[in-house]
């Protein structure tokens, strides 16, 4: 099975291109939902950030409370490395557990959703690389919309982040998201069929028409 990587931006439209990738059947490992995984009650990840950051991560039911993590690690870089140095081996030794389930069931290709994927260096493991941008102001407007953020949070929350045209440079396809969502929806089977076509699938198996 071929494990390709689908990254991007906060707010640049990643999850909405995965959720695309999986309405044409495509299996997407999503690194934001294995990371509450490893951080749910009773683990080790969460007995980890408690001791890294103190019981005030933790909400009234015990479980952990992420817009306090996510307050303490987008306003330090210390902190946020320390985040990162708990949760990225946990999140990726999940990730590769899936993969092989899904290896196992006869998948020819599968997705990788990640924040990170070039910050931690290892785009060339999960080549080829879609990356999904749109301009700044784009993402703080959706970033202000969807969570009722103030602008200089939103700013943080962004530049916490590789510039998104640092992620295109390395990027093999791109997915524009500035458009509406029908275009990026086109734009998205595109980037796509062009997988199946670099990595030998038939894309057909997604109900996408051969690239010409």
């Amino acid at each position: 099975m071929h494990l390709f990587g689908l990254t991007g931006g906060i707010a640049s439209g990643k999850s909405t291109v995965a959720g695309r990738f999986r309405g044409r059947g495509l299996p997407v490992i999503d690194a934001d939902s294995l990371a509450r995984e490893v951080v749910a009650p009773g683990t080790d990840g969460l007995r980890a950030l408690v001791e890294a950051f103190g019981p005030g991560v933790l909400g009234p039911g015990g479980a952990l409370d992420r817009a306090a993590v996510a307050r303490i690690a987008f306003s330090d870089d210390a902190a946020r490395r320390t985040l990162n140095a708990i949760t990225h081996p946990l999140i990726t030794r999940l990730s590769m557990e899936r993969a092989a389930e899904l290896a196992r069931t006869g998948e020819p290709l599968a997705c990788y959703e990640a924040a990170l994927i070039v910050e931690n260096g290892v785009a060339d493991a999960f080549r080829p690389l879609v990356v999904v941008a749109c301009p700044e102001d784009v993402q703080l407007a959706r970033i202000l919309g969807r969570d009722k953020a103030s602008m200089e949070d939103a700013l943080a929350r962004v530049r916490a982040q590789k510039p998104l045209a640092e992620k295109v440079a390395v990027a093999d396809f791109v997915v524009d998201t500035s458009g509406t969502l029908e275009e990026g929806a086109r734009r998205a089977d595109d980037a796509l069929a062009r997988v199946c076509a670099k990595v030998g699938v038939d894309s057909a198996r997604y109900a996408l028409r051969e690239l010409r």
